[in-house]
């Protein structure tokens, strides 16, 4: 594993300057002497020593006066925590201050937001590459693939040698085993800078989408070497782990990913998945329900915590119809959150409810042109429930599409169609010439 600790790592080492510094830059900020550069040091100084109010208050004097110190608008950015906290901030109007609040709203995950601040941004600054890749981040959070792809293809037209960012363009690629386009793109930065820990999480994601988990290993650790605090190699390894099923190494690798961000959903749902292997619901349950709590519209996340609620030693069932509801309104992409739903309801002897889901997600099956087992669980469910409910007309539309298969529901649907003939004899104005008999 990468240290944090040792030369390159944490320190006890304690700057014994920082008191009389801050005494030298309190008397000149109470003169009226101090400039906005020393304004922020006396800010770098004060949330070193752990005074994060009053390092706020001197950090926005410090931009109020200079507005194009980025560094401080950084520093300023981490000192906020909460939104009511980024709210209380006395900031000067300026277009730089536009550029802080695009950013603050993307770390406080206020994707939506943020997305706004940089779209109109981008009506001033209409050729910024930097615009162009955080608008790409904020889809990306918003799980808009498409769209983040188009934005940066259209990225690398405008600048070839860009690595930075280029990262999650891999992530996007790999979501969407684009085989080709990644090994292009790894290709790519490889001659550009293969020395960028971006360049090396986008040849592990590369090895990792060919199944060899071995070299994609390497390469993320390879990046670590070059920043021990690259947040999303950390990550990208625990889940090479958990594909190589060494579950303490995918552990350790997480838990050093919410280390260095706590708010890093994947990393808590990583520590969820890892749990949930080694046979421990309730410790995953715990990590499943921080991460949908930093990211409460990734269906994934309720999907995976539903399933969680599901298993023997929990045996939660209503929890995770409640879980399920959450992933079906979050675009649940994948469709499993719809059917679950009709499943469990049909469990608990609720019929209508269990018919109300099958529905829907035969409806979606029917937009998407998806065929498979779900769809004939769907038609069979639909087709006993209505014959039931006596809604013989309703009942017979979907035997009717049943006996297009070949397997045993041909036979069920057949069975249903002659029980609904003889239940239909007592009523000669219905026309059931048609039934075979």
């Amino acid at each position: 594993m990468i240290e944090l600790e040792g030369p390159l790592g944490k320190s006890d080492a304690v700057n014994r300057e920082l008191v009389s510094l801050e005494r030298e830059l309190s008397t000149l900020r109470k003169n009226g002497t101090i400039d906005p550069f020393g304004l922020y040091l006396y800010g770098l100084v004060l949330k070193e020593k752990g005074s994060e109010n009053l390092a706020r208050t001197v950090i926005v004097e410090s931009v109020n006066s200079y507005p194009w110190n980025w560094n401080a608008w950084s520093e300023l950015q981490s000192l906020c925590t909460t939104i009511d906290i980024l709210n209380s901030l006395n900031l000067n109007n300026h277009w730089m201050k536009d550029f802080f609040l695009a950013s603050a709203y993307q770390e406080l995950r206020m994707h939506t937001e943020s997305l706004v601040k940089y779209e109109y941004l981008q009506g001033t600054f209409s050729f910024s590459n930097y615009i162009q890749a955080q608008i790409a981040k904020a889809k990306y959070s918003l799980r808009e693939f498409e769209q983040v792809e188009v934005i940066f293809e259209e990225l690398l037209r405008n600048d070839p040698y860009r690595v930075e960012d280029m990262d999650m363009y891999s992530n996007v690629l790999y979501a969407k085993e684009c085989f080709s386009a990644l090994s292009y793109l790894a290709h790519r930065v490889f001659m550009t800078d293969k020395y960028r820990p971006e360049s090396c999480c986008i040849i592990g994601n590369y090895y990792s989408l060919k199944g060899q988990h071995e070299k994609s290993v390497m390469y993320f650790r390879r990046a670590l070497k070059l920043n021990k605090n690259y947040l999303s190699a950390w990550t990208l390894m625990g889940h090479e782990y958990v594909e190589m099923k060494n579950t303490p190494a995918a552990v350790d690798a997480y838990r050093r990913a919410v280390d260095i961000n706590p708010c890093d959903y994947r990393a808590w749902y990583g520590l969820g998945q890892a749990y949930e292997m080694m046979g421990m619901p309730f410790y995953a349950l715990h990590y499943f329900r921080k991460s949908v709590f930093l990211q409460p519209n990734d269906s994934r996340l309720w999907i995976a915590m539903a399933q969680c609620y599901e298993t023997e030693q929990l045996h939660m069932i209503e929890e995770a119809i409640k879980c399920y509801r959450r992933a079906a309104n979050c675009n649940d992409r994948e469709a499993i959150a719809l059917h679950q739903l009709a499943k469990l309801h049909s469990q608990l002897g609720r019929a209508e409810e269990a018919a109300f889901y099958y529905k829907k997600d035969l409806e979606r099956m029917e937009a998407e042109e998806r065929e498979g087992p779900n769809m004939v669980e769907a038609l069979l469910f639909l087709a006993t429930h209505c014959k039931a409910q006596k809604r013989f007309e309703e009942a017979e539309v979907y035997c009717t599409r049943l006996l297009d298969y070949t397997g045993p529901e041909k036979e069920t649907a057949k069975s249903l169609l002659r029980g609904m003939r003889i239940a239909q004899s007592g009523f000669p104005s219905m026309d059931v010439e048609h039934f075979p008999p």
